[in-house]
């Protein structure tokens, strides 16, 4: 089980950076590539099995809940944005593509740096 939680682990790492590398090569033409609606959703999905996996015991670690709370809210902010950018191309500017930017880089470091 530890390979399938580790394989997880680097898909939802993946997923994080299509999503904040889609959106900053888009900051000169605002708009969302494909690419960034996939790679959020691959985040949430890889997330939530990760979450799914630890939370069973199966991965040797009992996973901080508040943490996983806080990292979901700002997930799903960021889907939220992403695919309303998809639904309405013209409502995409450089400040909505650097909130969706700012919000991966805020999950990154929540993840790194909350003990």
């Amino acid at each position: 089980m530890d390979l399938v939680y580790n394989l997880l682990v680097v898909l939802h790492l993946l997923g994080w950076a299509i999503v904040l590398g889609g959106t900053l090569v888009n900051l000169r033409t605002p708009k969302i590539a494909t690419g960034v609606l996939h790679g959020i959703l691959t985040a949430l999905v890889t997330g939530i099995l990760i979450v799914g996996i630890a939370s069973a015991g199966l991965a040797g670690h009992e996973p901080n809940t508040t943490k996983v709370a806080v990292k979901l809210v700002v997930a799903l902010v960021v889907a939220t944005l992403v695919i309303l950018g998809v639904r309405k191309p013209s409502r995409v500017t450089t400040g909505y593509l650097g909130a969706i930017a700012g919000l991966t880089a805020l999950n990154v470091a929540i993840a790194v740096l909350w003990r």
